[in-house]
């Protein structure tokens, strides 16, 4: 029986992929095998010597300490792409706030006084003041070319907008499924002044920290309408309020309030809304309560932050799983250790990622205390499952 901790609501959409004939779960438990959660900081939370598994229902990890996980070979888990569309119907709703003036109208709209005659009368009188632009022909700048950077530039592309994408760490399943004509970038400075607008989908990290600051800011087209729907931090907020009010930047569209930015009039801040649909929590906790389950039940690994992406399918054999610091002759030292005790291996895969490496092993006799305890002894292993 596995054991799975909950630090947070999970969707019970989620919660149903783990048969309860095969996993406990609940928000309160000892010793568990893996921990699902949503927002919950785990920087500060004693990690149980159980755990093999984390799984965010969700993109971002800042509230994980993954070094800490890879430190004792604890996977963690992620759902990229699973809020993608959420997050991307928010992208395209903030750049029409932000262009059309909705909310600086709307908030005009909502405090009129009088009978309906005189407010019809105020209505005529105040429209001038919220005249905006459209979007076909527009530029749209997308920094980050994940699965919501892709979701934004496609969606942008069939509004009619020019594209400017860049994202250094692209794959090529990735560029697959970005519109052709998306014009790539070779650097955010190389983009930010061509640009109408500016969507931000990265995490944030010591290289993404206040990537749009004042100097950037210089460099950029005047009227230009800022989005961040990704992570605080990522621009400069106050910066930004400069710029506003020097006339530089036409509005911003942020996720992440502040009482320097919430009665900004230029400003439109919601509260953290942008995978906050039901199917985007569904889609995430789906997709992660089936990597934890694969990595549980067969030691397959995708979408991991912190480890290398590993499948190898299933033989008759009995399957060991091993995490090590990646060194060399760690191979070596693990088929001594099966040799010793009789075993042959009918398939392996190993692959690293970092300072981590991972292996799966099918043997043709089932592992024993005796093979485990070999295994862990040598030194650099984190840790050992038989399967």
């Amino acid at each position: 029986m596995n054991k799975i901790l909950t630090l947070n609501n999970i969707s019970v959409a989620g919660l149903e992929k783990l048969p309860r004939e095969n996993y406990e779960i609940a928000s309160e438990i000892q010793h568990p095998d893996a921990i699902l959660l949503r927002s919950f900081k785990m920087h500060d939370m004693e990690v149980p010597e159980s755990l093999k598994a984390v799984g965010r229902a969700g993109a971002g990890v800042n509230n994980i300490p993954v070094d800490k996980m890879s430190d004792k070979g604890v996977v963690v888990f992620n759902a990229p792409g699973a809020n993608a569309n959420a997050v991307k119907e928010l992208v395209i709703a903030g750049m029409l706030m932000g262009c059309r003036n909705l909310g600086q109208a709307w908030d005009f709209a909502r405090n009129l006084e009088g009978t309906d005659e005189v407010i019809g009368k105020d209505v005529e009188a105040g429209k001038k003041n919220f005249g905006g632009f459209e979007l076909p022909g527009r530029t749209l700048g997308v920094v980050g070319l994940g699965a919501i950077g892709r979701y934004v530039a496609n969606a942008a592309i069939d509004l009619g907008m020019d594209v400017i994408g860049f994202d250094p760490g692209i794959t090529i399943e990735g560029a697959w499924q970005l519109s052709s004509e998306v014009e790539k970038a070779s650097s955010i400075d190389e983009m930010i002044g061509k640009v109408d607008f500016i969507t931000f989908h990265v995490p944030l990290i010591e290289a993404t920290t206040n990537m749009i600051n004042a100097e950037r800011l210089k460099l950029m087209k005047d009227n230009v309408i800022i989005l961040n729907f990704a992570r605080n931090g990522i621009i400069d907020d106050e910066a930004v309020s400069a710029a506003i009010k020097s006339g530089k930047v036409y509005s911003y569209v942020c996720d992440f309030p502040s009482n320097l930015l919430k009665n900004h009039e230029r400003v439109i801040t919601l509260p953290h809304l942008g995978a906050s649909t039901g199917e985007a929590e569904d889609n995430c906790a789906i997709m992660v309560a089936q990597q934890v389950k694969d990595y549980l039940e067969n030691g397959n690994i995708k979408n991991s932050v912190n480890f290398p992406e590993v499948k190898l399918p299933r033989t008759e054999g009995h399957r060991v799983t091993i995490v090590n610091s990646n060194v060399p002759d760690m191979i070596g030292q693990i088929s001594s250790a099966l040799a010793n005790k009789g075993m042959n291996i009918i398939d392996m895969l190993n692959k690293s990622r970092g300072n981590v490496a991972y292996t799966i092993i099918d043997i043709d006799k089932p592992a024993d205390d005796g093979l485990i305890s070999d295994l862990k002894n040598i030194e650099g292993i984190l840790s050992v499952r038989a399967i």
